[in-house]
């Protein structure tokens, strides 16, 4: 059995980009909310990126790389593990049309992470801003193509697992957050009111954070593909009750022992009872 799975990339993921927001704000904290020259007159909050562009540069090149690649990394894994039938396999084209597009996508959001973190907004300001944007649009529509293929799964296995159903409203509830708190990022930044700066830097912190939960929700989409010595992975389980009658779906009876012998319990699977 294997308890320790495809779950830890997003966790890894998620620790990183937490870990890593912490100890800019904290750094800024104990340097006293020191004013950078990027800010505008009368800002009081730092930007994230405006941390990121002085000494603690590596830190957010780092932790940024780390941060996307384990997080395309569950992307990747969620597909290979549906294709295995460790979790419940996709229905048809436009499900695996829509998570083939997603991967595409969070690979451009990555990108677009890793080169905002390099291509600083205090050397670089009209490239990180597209950067940013890259950043924002590319798993925005990443999330709304896994929502997509979430909702199709979900309403197919809605008897057998309402797991689907809960990780699409997650990533529902994550894409109206997010263009909510980017639309009100947007006309704060972009505003000529020396008002509205401060704002848009809060903005920027709280729309990291709720990425964060974005994350997190892939451990929720990977944990089904888990095997211990009471449960089978998601799919395998699928797999079990659609060879059993049709009429009388079977309840699913996991690695119970057979018989014993010198080198102890023998398992299998899937036993129909």
């Amino acid at each position: 059995m294997w308890i320790i799975s495809f779950w830890v990339f997003p966790l890894v993921s998620a620790c990183m980009w937490v870990a890593m927001l912490i100890a800019m704000l904290g750094v800024w904290a104990r340097e006293g909310h020191p004013v950078y020259s990027e800010e505008s007159d009368g800002q009081t909050v730092a930007y994230i990126s405006d941390i990121g562009a002085g000494g603690l540069k590596p830190l957010f090149i780092a932790g940024s790389v780390v941060t996307v690649v384990f997080l395309d990394l569950s992307f990747l894994a969620e597909r290979w593990l549906r294709h295995a039938g460790q979790l419940v396999p996709n229905r048809g084209w436009f499900d695996k049309i829509c998570a083939m597009l997603s991967i595409f996508f969070a690979v451009a959001g990555a990108l677009g992470l890793i080169l905002l973190s390099i291509f600083d907004t205090k050397h670089y300001p009209k490239r990180h801003d597209g950067f940013l944007a890259l950043f924002i649009a590319g798993y925005v529509i990443s999330a709304i193509l896994i929502c997509a293929e979430y909702l199709r799964l979900g309403l197919f296995y809605r008897s057998q697992h309402r797991i689907l159903l809960a990780s699409f409203a997650i990533k529902l509830a994550f894409i109206i957050i997010e263009i909510g708190l980017a639309i009100g990022f947007g006309v704060c930044k972009g505003s000529d009111k020396k008002s509205r700066k401060n704002p848009a830097a809060v903005l920027e912190w709280v729309i990291a954070f709720v990425f964060t939960g974005y994350v997190l929700s892939f451990v929720v989409d990977l944990l089904p593909s888990v095997r211990t010595k009471r449960h089978v992975p998601q799919g395998e389980k699928v797999s079990v009750m659609t060879h059993a009658n049709p009429d009388r779906p079977a309840n699913v009876s996991v690695e119970e022992p057979l018989t014993y012998d010198s080198q102890g319990p023998n398992y299998y699977r899937g036993q129909h009872v």
